[in-house]
């Protein structure tokens, strides 16, 4: 994968300056280092850092069509780039490189906006149009890969990451207030925005066309149908395993391609393990497997981690993460992902992609993905005992159902209390909400905005939010099921705005390594879409045509194994005797004066509480409070007053790499004038 960025100029504009571009492009250093490429015209200027995975020689971009009348900037993979190229050779179009890349301006050229739809991979593009003077900015169905745009005055400017933005000098950060609060509640914004004013975020599975007026156009070129599919209504277990089995298959075929080693990450749990038993099912060469360990017990997976790694014989990789690991990579993962973070899930595995990329690994396969098509989350089955319960909410049996939830969570006694079963009795009637489901765990993560000062608390609007992601259900999403209705909320307002964001893409480009996703195939969405609920989640045992699959390839202690959320030590990681200096430092009355964006008096007791308790709080809401402000403090610091010397330093560090000026028409036609 790559970076993406650029500037698009009004009618009436002048274009911007190569220095502007590279300013821009040289922030994204991190997601190409293997060189940068450039193209301007009167119009637009395109930039480009590269990451070869695909095309090694000869594959710089922006990369062009044969009249050079279409040129793009793309980051990410088409998978299905060698069928698409064949087709498009027998239609007549000659390729002067070996990327995938390439196949995106030739399909354009012949099948228009139907493209998008018949690409099968991960990406982010920005293609131009030199004829139609149309700027295209498209992401692909799961929203994988990040996209950024903003307006100032006549200009357009776009990338993959804010930072870009600013490094440029049109766009100057500031944080929108609204979209903090969010965070403070669904752990990100709204999935079409960030935490920046003004700085938007190009939708999953949308195409934006920006005319020459830099009017946009916005296209959703794909929406999911979960409502099932009749013929499959009587499919047997064994028979769904089969399917679902042929099509992971065929999606991680198709994911091994690269002109680099392909590994694997091994969490210990079901999802990964069964991605890693079929890549060694397809490859049966050296293959190097990497995972995360945790000095703290009760995150740890070490000896499932172990167990699947010798099953399936790959050579394994692990680091071994305590506090201060965590406390030395939180600034840099904050850096990297450009938002507060209500969690520090995100740092170990920042530290996992370093360890990929110290081991001469480019591309890691993951399992992100099942739980959300096949129903693995607890939430699911919250869902499920809630709805039971509401049809009779003075039932004591009923809500004894809690305690099969959540079995990592607490000991059976904590969950059959009264104090359990009235969080999750909030809201239990209104079960025809959209987001009956995550509104019990948004209201949860809603304590936290306490922190937060009354101007940024006053801007909080949940329902607008809810608006906002209503909107774009996908048609028909009324008539789904309850747990297929639950199964696309989770992917709408998670999945893609945080989970491939802060723990996906962010950390591992931070490292130059590129995650790629078998479970998140079109193919494999939408078997899972077209299967019966019971062979996803029956009563409240979960994914089940998944652990049949698991059954025929992996020990069955991984196949029976409970979903165990990952996550990571917290306060109890930055909080007491050995808190690191900085925590001292963003939490100070001073600089919390500095940024206005969180109460010191409430920051002050929670944090003297977490520091006297050595970190070890009562409640998950309390650790997520002071995670997010002490991360929110960090991204301040980030763009108010670190920004500059670090534009400085990755410009500095461009102008030592290798540089392609692909066209510059801008040049040509000064020098043609001056002669």
């Amino acid at each position: 994968m790559c970076g993406v960025a650029g500037v698009l100029a009004g009618p009436r504009a002048e274009p911007a300056d190569l220095d502007e571009l590279k300013r821009m492009i040289a922030m994204l250093g991190h997601r190409g280092p293997d060189g940068y490429g450039f193209y301007r015209d009167e119009r637009i200027g395109l930039a480009h850092a590269r990451l070869s995975i695909v095309g090694l020689a000869g594959g710089f971009q922006p990369i062009h069509n044969e009249d050079r009348s279409l040129w793009i900037s793309f980051n990410g993979e088409i998978f299905n780039h060698v069928e698409l190229r064949r087709d498009l050779e027998a239609r007549g179009h000659r390729f002067y490189t070996q990327t995938d890349t390439e196949v995106i301006v030739h399909g354009f050229e012949e099948y228009g906006p139907t493209v998008w739809s018949k690409l099968n991979g991960q990406f982010a593009v920005a293609l131009w149009d030199t004829r139609r003077r149309d700027l295209w900015l498209v992401r692909d169905r799961l929203g994988i890969l990040p996209l950024f745009y903003a307006r100032q005055g006549d200009h357009l400017a776009f990338a993959s990451e804010a930072k870009s933005l600013f490094g440029g000098g049109r766009i100057a950060p500031a944080f929108d207030p609204a979209r903090l609060s969010q965070v403070f509640t669904h752990w990100s914004t709204a999935p079409h925005g960030s935490v920046f004013v003004g700085v938007e975020s190009v939708p999953a599975a949308t195409a934006i066309r920006f005319d020459a007026n830099l009017v946009p156009h916005v296209d959703r070129y794909w929406q999911p149908d979960l409502s099932g599919d009749s013929s499959l209504a009587n499919i047997s277990l064994d028979e769904a395993a089969d399917r679902l089995e042929e099509k992971l298959l065929d999606s991680i075929r198709l994911r091994l391609r690269a002109d680099v080693p392909v590994g694997v990450y091994i969490s210990g749990g079901l999802d990964s393990s069964v991605i890693a038993a079929l890549a060694r099912k397809l490859d049966t060469t050296h293959m190097h497997s990497f995972g995360v360990r945790f000095t703290d017990a009760g995150f740890d997976e070490t000896p499932q981690q172990r167990l699947v790694a010798a099953h399936v014989g790959t050579e394994h990789h692990d680091i071994l993460c305590g506090p201060q690991d965590i406390q030395a990579a939180l600034p840099d993962v904050v850096w990297h992902g450009e938002a507060p973070l209500v969690r520090t899930a995100p740092a170990p595995l920042f530290l996992l992609s370093r360890l990929v990329r110290d081991s001469g690994i480019r591309v890691v396969l993951s399992g992100e993905g099942a739980d959300e098509w096949l129903a693995g989350y607890d939430i699911f089955k919250e869902d499920k005992v809630r709805r039971f319960w509401a049809r009779q909410p003075d039932s004591k049996a009923r809500p004894k159902l809690l305690g099969r939830v959540h079995p990592f969570a607490a000991v059976n006694g904590q969950k059959d209390s009264p104090l359990w079963q009235a969080f999750f009795k909030r809201g239990m009637m209104d079960t025809d909400q959209p987001f009956y489901a995550h509104r019990t765990r948004w209201q949860n993560t809603a304590w936290s905005q306490r922190l937060l000062t009354a101007d940024v608390q006053a801007t909080a609007d949940a329902a607008a939010f809810e608006a906002h992601v209503a909107a774009h259900l996908p048609d028909g999403w009324s008539r789904w099921s309850p747990l297929a209705r639950t199964q696309w909320a989770e992917i709408a307002t998670f999945m893609t705005p945080y989970l491939l964001a802060s723990q996906g893409d962010r950390v591992a480009m931070a490292n130059s390594i590129e995650v790629r996703y078998p479970f998140l195939d079109p193919e494999v969405d939408d078997l899972c879409a077209a299967l019966p609920d019971r062979v996803k989640m029956l009563g409240l045992r979960d994914k089940l045509a998944l652990r049949r699959v698991a059954a025929r390839h992996l020990p069955a202690e991984i196949g029976h194994r409970p979903k165990r959320p990952y996550r990571a030590p917290m306060t109890s990681a930055l909080f007491g005797a050995g808190a690191p200096a900085y925590v001292h430092d963003l939490l100070s009355p001073d600089a919390l004066a500095r940024y206005g964006l969180a109460d010191a008096t409430a920051v002050a007791a929670l944090a003297d509480k977490a520091h006297r308790q050595d970190g070890r709080m009562s409640g998950e809401r309390e650790e997520m409070a002071l995670v997010g402000v002490l991360t929110l403090q960090m991204l301040a610091h980030n763009v108010f007053d670190e920004l500059p010397q670090r534009v400085r330093q990755q410009r500095d560090a461009l102008e030592r790499a290798e540089i392609h000026v692909l066209e510059d028409c801008l040049d040509t036609a000064r020098s043609t004038a001056a002669a």
